[in-house]
């Protein structure tokens, strides 16, 4: 039988010596007080926006692993350029992993109904044998979904439905989504094409047109092509999309998504205007795929916006009324709009192979993986 009062749990340390420490540590459990339960946690995806925390800036091609096969210590060396921005986090122990799943083995007094129930969690620290929460901040997944169903419930999409709630809510009537073949931009194309919106769908490769064609999508532009710009700007032309959401960041993509939206705005403009379209233009970065600067040319007049967009905030924005109508969208369609594939099912222990490391850091399409913390238990 498992041990409930101790865990191993994935930690990620930043020396202030210049070197990344990745390692399970054992850590205590107390019991679950009377609104808290204890899950035995499950399945736990390794996100995107898990990496920042849990590799940092280390240059995981020169990782040495030390310890044990089951209690492996990584370590990757910092370029000392990048160490000054570290220093918040230097010499600090984290927890990593945002979201997960798994089955609530303890609960207090009041929580006793969830008892045995398979939950999906959000909160941190998800990259551990057990998790200690408050009973309302987790979500029962319906009769017959496994906890692998339900890890992914939260981050991907939450934001694929918050992509459209801000186009909603801030005027707009179509939407532009880049890195648009991940497993987050298929989501959001099936709530688009269910919702009736029109996506204009930004990838790197032939391939990743195929992923999208394949799903349904009906606007896609491959940016390695040649004639990139000028299909961009058919696909705004003819979806009128006047936002964006970039996961690239750095690099020229950006300015292309205004400068094409500028373009399609003027072919339907009445009158000419010095000072450029007086369409409303809004690009929302909210990943860096690359972490170049920036770059704007621009050409797209004076009616524009360029921000940051995150779920978290997002999600306080609009309180906990509209985002409760969004969990329960999320839950009537877990295995439909909303279902996570997964390429790799691996251990804690798996996680700190640098091999693997470096397999789920290329971030490829395709390439998912998900941590089963009660593997090999």
């Amino acid at each position: 039988m498992a041990n409930e009062t101790q865990g191993l749990e994935l930690r990620s340390l930043v020396k202030s010596s210049g070197e990344l420490e990745l390692s399970l540590a054992t850590v205590s459990i107390p019991d679950p007080g009377p609104d808290e339960i204890l899950v035995r946690v499950q399945a736990s995806p390794i996100n995107p926006s898990d990496l920042g925390l849990l590799l940092g800036p280390a240059d995981i091609a020169q990782a040495k692993v030390a310890g044990t096969a089951d209690r492996p210590v990584v370590t990757a060396p910092i370029p000392p350029a990048i160490m000054r921005a570290m220093a918040a986090r230097a010499d600090e122990s984290m927890p990593v992993g945002n979201e997960g799943a798994g089955e609530v083995v303890k609960a207090g007094a009041n929580a006793q109904h969830l008892m045995g129930k398979t939950v999906a969690m959000l909160g941190g620290a998800m990259y551990a044998q057990y998790r200690l929460l408050k009973a309302a901040d987790v979500l029962v997944l319906p009769p017959g979904a496994s906890a692998a169903d339900g890890a992914s419930c939260f981050v991907n999409p939450l934001t694929a439905l918050g992509m459209v709630e801000t186009m909603r809510r801030e005027g707009h009537t179509a939407l532009v989504h880049t890195a648009a073949a991940s497993n987050l931009g298929q989501m959001l194309n099936k709530v688009c094409l269910k919702d009736g919106v029109e996506l204009v769908n930004i990838v790197r490769s032939p391939e990743q047109v195929k992923i999208l064609k394949d799903i349904g999508a009906k606007h896609i532009v491959d940016s390695s092509r040649p004639d990139f710009q000028e299909e961009l700007v058919k696909a705004l032309v003819a979806t009128g999309a006047t936002l964006a959401f970039d996961a690239i960041g750095g690099g020229k993509l950006a300015g292309q998504i205004l400068n094409g939206m500028e373009v399609a705005a003027n072919m339907t403009a009445k009158t000419y205007s010095r000072y450029g379209s007086t369409t409303y233009k809004q690009v929302y970065i909210y990943g860096g795929l690359n972490t170049a600067p920036t770059e704007l040319s621009r050409a797209f007049g004076m009616s524009w916006g360029l921000g940051g967009w995150l779920l978290t905030p997002f999600l306080m924005k609009i309180g906990p009324e509209a985002g409760a109508k969004l969990r329960q969208r999320v839950l009537d369609e877990l295995k439909t709009t909303f279902a996570s594939h997964y390429s790799h099912e691996i251990s804690l222990a798996e996680a700190l192979n640098p091999e693997i490391i470096a397999a789920y850091n290329r971030r490829a399409t395709g390439e998912k993986y998900l941590i089963n913390p009660s593997k090999g238990l």
